[in-house]
């Protein structure tokens, strides 16, 4: 899951109380590895003089439920003999973000070394108790998101997948970060989803998910 803002890093100082170069530390060039503190790992600082964002999956689950009551399908996509698309979505507690909203029944930032594929696969584990094989993944959009002069942790890249295949019972796995799990159809979201990934559900709903999708600028 997705959870709060993170502190941003502070600047680099260097020899006598100055700034260093960017990125550079002190005593170290661009795209070389600082010199770690004994029983320390060095930090990788090769990417220090470039803009960055922090990248996470979004996995929808969606299925064919009943239609809401008085309900009759007609333009937007729907099945019409009478199934409706709908998505699971998980209700946020307790993580410092948008507590309180509807969301991905599975997210979570990328880790390193782990593909999205992988990191897809493993939220969906880890938050639903569920497998899914990354060919069912499918892919939504990519969307950039960020808050012009906000904090590097808010300048994001979120990979959206949906699925309709996996294996055993979503159920939560996550109850402290979660208080509810329910499935909704695309005509009957609940209120408050968030925003951003309210874009994309209604981009699903309307027929039309762009393959690269902007918010927040």
């Amino acid at each position: 899951m997705i959870g709060g803002t993170e502190a941003g890093a502070a600047a680099v100082v260097g020899v006598e109380g100055q700034e260093a170069a960017p990125g550079q530390e002190s005593g170290t060039a661009p795209g070389q590895e600082s010199e770690a503190a004994p029983g320390q790992e060095a930090r990788d600082t090769s990417a220090d003089i470039r803009f960055r964002v922090v990248p996470a999956v979004y996995v929808l689950l969606r299925r064919e439920g009943p239609s809401p009551s008085g309900f009759r399908p007609a333009s937007s996509g729907l099945d019409p003999s009478g199934g409706v698309p709908q998505v699971l979505l998980q209700l946020r507690q307790n993580t410092g973000y948008r507590d309180g909203h509807w969301a991905a029944a599975a997210a979570g930032h990328v880790e390193r070394d782990e593909s999205v594929l992988e990191a897809a696969v493993r939220e969906v584990r880890e938050e639903l108790g569920i497998e899914v094989d990354p060919a069912d993944l499918v892919p939504l959009t990519a969307m950039h998101r960020g808050e012009r002069g906000g904090p590097a942790i808010e300048q994001r890249v979120d990979f959206f997948f949906e699925t309709t295949r996996w294996s055993g019972t979503p159920v939560l796995q996550e109850a402290d970060k979660a208080a509810d799990l329910r499935w909704f159809s695309f005509v009957a979201l609940p209120d408050p989803i968030v925003p951003h990934e309210l874009a994309v559900l209604r981009a699903i709903h309307d027929g039309h998910v762009p393959p690269v999708m902007t918010f927040g600028f």
